[in-house]
């Protein structure tokens, strides 16, 4: 059983930065597309970036693309997401996710396996 547990959120001014981590049991992984959702109150739950564990490729949503950097440590089993020049915008609950088979699926309902979230505050 694939399992997910998410650290490293908490309240940062604006500009600021958070590195979260996303520890990942059960597996091995080749062939999961890992990724990192966010969830702001009363909104829809978004993909923020996700990788293919084999092949390291990554995906950035627009929100992230030149602020964040996905990572991951095979010999560990964990992902990383490093948050630069956070605003108030990236206030939310991160959720690390995970899914056998193919692609680098954007919407939330095609991910099988979710960790229990890590709350991420920016202050302005």
């Amino acid at each position: 059983q694939v399992q997910l547990v998410e650290s490293g959120g908490g309240l940062v001014q604006a500009g600021g930065s958070l590195r979260l981590s996303c520890a990942a049991s059960g597996g091995p992984f080749n062939g999961y597309a890992m990724s990192w959702f966010r969830q702001a109150p009363g909104k829809e739950r978004k993909i923020v970036a996700g990788l293919r564990w084999g092949s390291g490729s990554v995906y950035y949503d627009d929100s992230a693309k030149g602020r964040f950097t996905l990572t991951r440590d095979n010999a560990k089993n964990m992902m990383y997401l490093q948050m630069n020049s956070l605003n108030s915008e990236d206030t939310a609950v991160y959720y690390c996710a995970a899914r056998s088979g193919y692609g680098i699926p954007t919407l939330s309902r095609f991910y099988d396996y979710w960790g229990q979230g890590t709350q991420v505050t920016v202050s302005s």
